[in-house]
């Protein structure tokens, strides 16, 4: 092995980055596509409950430890009546649906979703439509939701056979409202305005809620990054978040440039933080504004598709992504890039968690699978609970097209809670070579076991399918040795890395 081609990772135990908040291993469940319908939900299936919930797909969300799962939308959410999606389902009202251009059947609402994600073991992360829709019925839903009892919609859920109320905590006010595509589209003054009286009537009816306010739809629009100055300084003392969207391709085929897409992600960060800090700064207000990265992932596979797809059908198949092993390296990174801004980063939501760019595959009427998305995020949301060690990586780099001196391995350290246990995750993005790696781990002493997972596959564009449902899964690494208080492994090419350090 060439000299240079050595990764060294230093990690001391004083150089910490941030308690992680769990609720960065957060998803999204929208009404699109079989996200929902033939997705988490399908009457009839042999593996539906007495609710018609898929109970491998539960199986498969539930082994990724979600705590968190963003609803209903999304763009669905700014052209959508909750009213309607709650009650009797045979009294429930059809709708043309405009964002996709399909038809909603509105036979799951808010109280299924409830259901759902109770027994995924998620909390909630509701969104309020402000595009059609705006302060009334942001308040009803959190009447309808989290008041206990003696009002028209706490009672009408009671009705509806919930109880107990919801005690959903965070809200999320709209959608990518500056997105020209968005149903209500607005300026910053008048989405500023709008969210902030309705955030303000939200936390009338219930003081304990966390609002996410919207960030710009995307890094690429022409109103970013002007949109998250003028929203904050309107709202910075109603809000608890700002939230960012991003989703990362391989659509020109530029393997090298797609491998360097955390590195877009991790500029995105720094820009939306510094923005937050300018206006603390301007307002001269004590509070420091968090993050939200609630809609991120990797996206590009079934854009051809979805330019075929059939308007005005319920639930037709959309956004369907067949990912690789090239494509778990970048969400891979990606993960590791919000390990590395967790100081700021308190929320995320991989857009999204079943069939739509998802990492679980729910065939209608047949089994479920998943992607090699899925294993990534199972790992950080298994080992990743914990404080975030800075990690300092000196690893052989490459140019590409959009950035230079990118390094061909990324890496995150997480001290586990109870400080048993330090975890490494790493990606090898070298698509040719293994890379020897030394961890010297600075103020940290009895830790001597040590276990190695990795995946990687003898192609890149391998991917699981129906047929091969399990062609590219973890399995046991490398084997990790100690020598003079350093930790040597190898990371094979392509490939995705759990290190887990043990006390004796």
């Amino acid at each position: 092995m060439d000299m240079k081609n050595k990764v060294s990772i230093t990690v001391d135990r004083d150089f910490q980055i941030a308690a992680i908040d769990k609720r960065i291993y957060g998803s999204f469940l929208e009404h699109v596509g079989r996200a929902i319908y033939t997705g988490i939900y399908e009457p009839g299936h042999a593996a539906a409950d007495a609710d018609d919930f898929r109970l491998d797909v539960l199986d498969a969300v539930r082994g990724l430890n979600v705590p968190i799962v963003r609803y209903p939308g999304g763009n669905f959410v700014s052209g959508y009546n909750w009213k309607d999606g709650i009650g009797p389902r045979e009294k429930r009202p059809k709708r043309l649906e405009l964002a996709a251009r399909c038809i909603e059947t509105n036979e799951f609402g808010t109280d299924e979703f409830m259901k759902w994600s109770k027994k995924a073991g998620a909390d909630t992360m509701m969104t309020v439509n402000l595009g059609t829709q705006g302060l009334d019925s942001a308040r009803e839903l959190v009447e309808y939701c989290n008041f206990p009892g003696g009002t028209q919609w706490s009672d009408l859920r009671k009705k509806n056979g919930a109880k107990d109320p919801y005690n959903i905590k965070v809200w999320c006010l709209g959608n990518e409202m500056d997105g020209p595509w968005q149903i209500g589209q607005k300026t910053a003054q008048e989405y500023a305005s709008i969210a902030v009286q309705a955030g303000k009537a939200m936390k009338l009816v219930d003081p304990s809620i966390e609002l996410v306010v919207c960030g710009s739809a995307m890094p690429s629009l022409p109103t970013y990054p002007e949109w998250e100055r003028e929203v904050l300084e309107h709202s910075y003392e109603q809000a608890d978040y700002i939230c960012l969207h991003s989703y990362y391709g391989n659509q020109s085929g530029d393997t090298d440039n797609f491998l360097a897409r955390n590195i877009a992600m991790a500029e995105y960060i720094r820009t939306v933080e510094s923005i937050c800090d300018y206006t603390k700064a301007k307002l001269r207000s004590r509070k420091t504004m968090m993050l939200s990265f609630d809609e991120w992932n990797v996206w590009y596979h079934s854009n051809e598709a979805d330019r075929h797809i059939k308007h005005w059908a319920v639930a037709p198949a959309q956004s369907e992504e067949d990912y690789t092993m090239l494509d778990a390296l970048v969400f891979g990174s990606c993960f590791i890039t919000l390990l590395n801004h967790s100081d700021r980063v308190k929320m995320a939501c991989v857009a999204q968690l079943v069939n739509v760019l998802a990492p679980i595959i729910a065939l209608p009427g047949g089994p479920c699978y998943c992607h090699t998305t899925y294993y990534p995020w199972k790992h950080v949301s298994e080992f990743g609970r914990g404080t975030a060690l800075r990690a300092a990586v000196n690893a052989p780099v490459y140019d590409c097209a959009d950035f230079e001196k990118v390094p061909y391995v990324d890496a995150a350290v997480v001290l586990s809670e109870d400080e048993s246990a330090i975890t490494i995750f790493a990606v090898n993005k070298n698509l040719e070579e293994a890379l020897p790696v030394t961890l010297k781990l600075n103020g940290f002493t009895g830790y001597s076991e040590a276990e190695s997972i990795t995946m990687h596959s003898p192609s890149a564009d391998d991917g699981n399918t129906p047929e091969e449902p399990n062609l590219v899964v973890p399995a046991r690494g490398n084997s990790v040795g100690f020598e003079d208080g350093l930790v040597h492994t190898i990371l094979p090419r392509a490939s995705w890395n759990v290190i887990r350090l043990r006390k004796k």
